[in-house]
């Protein structure tokens, strides 16, 4: 069976479901901004990539200025803060904790990958910050995904070498990231929804390190 030295996990739609906060806050913005967005366009375009990336899907072709910009990415963040302060631990996914536990257990160091600016906030609110050993976030690079960077970087606060890497994402993008650092990918969700996974779950809810490493 295949080991890691390190299972590097992103952190929304992975180990807690966010997306529906994210979504709800675009949303928001959206209908400020008279702009029509659904659920299956931010599925489809927004999940796993940054925030100015998805301000520019969301305006479709928009002439704004760089301060206009600026002002919707704060609003959007507002927002969403609003919307996590309610998050508690029960919204981890069925069984995380014990997954978390049983990596480590087995002598393999974890880390979270995250494009969000708003990771660490999450981690706090469902007290999850003790069970990494690394953590890098939407403030560690310049580059989000589908760039390599922040798995990469997420590597080396773990000190292991990315060949020795799983990665653990729920977007194509995050997909392409890890593929791109040059890491075995696990992609966590519908099968079509990924070009270069190197294996699939439909979710990690329930699963075990066997599940994973098999």
């Amino acid at each position: 069976m295949y080991k890691p030295q390190a299972i590097i996990f992103d952190l929304d739609g992975v180990l807690t479901d966010t997306s529906e906060y994210h979504y709800q806050a675009w949303k928001h913005l959206a209908d400020d901004e008279g702009i029509s967005f659904t659920h299956e366009e931010n599925d489809a375009h927004l999940r796993g990539v940054g925030r100015r990336e998805s301000l520019t899907y969301l305006l479709k072709g928009r002439a704004v200025s760089a301060t206009q910009q600026t002002e919707m990415m704060e609003r959007k963040n507002r927002y969403y803060n609003d919307l996590i302060k309610q998050m508690t631990p029960n919204e981890i996914i069925d069984g995380g904790i014990q997954l978390l536990q049983e990596i480590r257990a087995a002598g393999i160091k974890t880390a979270i990958a995250s494009a969000s600016k708003n990771c660490m906030i999450v981690l706090e609110l469902l007290d999850l910050v003790r069970y990494f050993d690394g953590i890098a976030d939407g403030y560690s690079v310049v580059h989000g995904k589908p760039a390599p960077d922040v798995f990469v970087y997420a590597a080396g606060t773990v000190r292991v070498p990315v060949s020795a890497c799983l990665g653990v994402e729920d977007a194509d993008a995050g997909i392409e990231a890890i593929k791109a650092a040059g890491m075995i990918a696990l992609g966590i969700g519908p099968r079509e929804r990924f070009q270069q996974a190197d294996k699939v779950l439909p979710t990690l809810a329930r699963q075990h390190l066997q599940d994973i490493l098999d």
